[in-house]
């Protein structure tokens, strides 16, 4: 039996929900441990990407991805949400920024510039479940299809998921695939 896009979301938000903090955190550092693997030999991507944690969404703690690529001294982006807008604008972060939380719950940073989003070389893309084709499911807002309908083809989509990929997730014209997929178990190329 195959599950729609909504009955997917709601069985995702289940399946987080019942995390342990002790969970979601091993979880997220193993999902680290396996994006340094991939990045070992792909020395040529500088510029990321990252979304925030969602605390209430028991999302990955990216802060973790976040330092990881600090260190090796990336230039890391985020998205904010325009006014009145699907469009998401590219905030490029600054040393040492702090984050506060929008009305969202997503961190947003305090110290940034506004830029476009020409150099961006990899988008870690929030989901919730994903198929082995690279489909993938958000929250069902859009923000993240319009975004990357907006970047480069040769831009990098990696997924960050806590959990396999489903066999098959209903898709439509205007979604975009991953080009990967990073679990704590796998590193799934589409």
């Amino acid at each position: 039996m195959s599950l729609d896009k909504q009955q997917l979301r709601i069985f995702y938000k289940k399946l987080r929900a019942g995390l342990s903090d002790e969970d979601l955190e091993k979880k997220s550092l193993q999902i680290l441990d396996n994006l340094i693997v991939f990045l070992k030999e792909r020395k040529d991507l500088e510029h990321f990407h990252l979304f925030f944690p969602i605390s209430k969404q028991r999302e990955i703690n990216t802060f973790l991805i976040k330092e990881f690529l600090e260190a090796r001294k990336n230039t890391i982006y985020t998205s904010r949400v325009e006014a009145d807008s699907l469009a998401l604008q590219t905030l490029q972060l600054q040393p040492n920024t702090k984050f506060y939380l929008d009305k969202w719950g997503i961190p947003v940073p305090k110290d940034y510039l506004l830029v476009s989003n020409e150099m961006i070389q990899v988008v870690f893309v929030p989901l919730l479940a994903y198929d082995q084709k690279g489909n993938r499911i958000g929250f069902g807002k859009g923000y993240y299809d319009l975004f990357l309908s907006s970047l480069d083809s040769s831009v990098c989509k990696i997924g960050l998921s806590l959990f396999s990929a489903e066999l098959h997730i209903p898709s439509e014209l205007h979604d975009i695939p991953l080009d990967f997929c990073i679990t704590p178990e796998n590193i799934l190329t589409f």
